[in-house]
């Protein structure tokens, strides 16, 4: 169970810094394989601890629900949350995911624009 949290974790994290599907003018896919699609890896990725909280369903049975969504659920605004809460004090309101290193300078540079 850990280990599907982790890599929900990483999926979310992944989502809201880099994974992105790109296209060219003419609408072709230009990240159609994992060479070009950014996927995280363990050295992109913090350590970071979880927890968990067990309440059984009265759905079936055995009590069971899902788990592999659970990570992906919060990491991917927690990111991107943390990110716009502390370019705040500039003026930043908003970044669209994946915040790319561009996406944040650029709304760094056009929160500067604002003042």
């Amino acid at each position: 169970m850990a280990g599907q949290v982790h890599g929900g974790v990483a999926q979310g994290i992944g989502q809201a810094l880099m994974e992105q599907a790109v296209y060219d003018d003419n609408g072709q896919l230009l990240s159609g394989s994992l060479m070009d699609y950014a996927l995280p890896v363990a050295a992109d990725l913090p350590e970071f601890q979880t927890d968990h909280t067990v309440t059984p369903t009265p759905s079936n049975p055995w009590g069971v629900k899902g788990i592999g969504e659970a990570g992906t659920i919060a990491a991917s605004a927690a990111v991107v949350n943390s990110v716009v809460d502390s370019l705040a004090h500039l003026g930043v309101r908003h970044i669209d995911m994946p915040l790319t290193a561009e996406r944040v300078w650029d709304a760094i540079q056009s929160a500067g624009q604002g003042r």
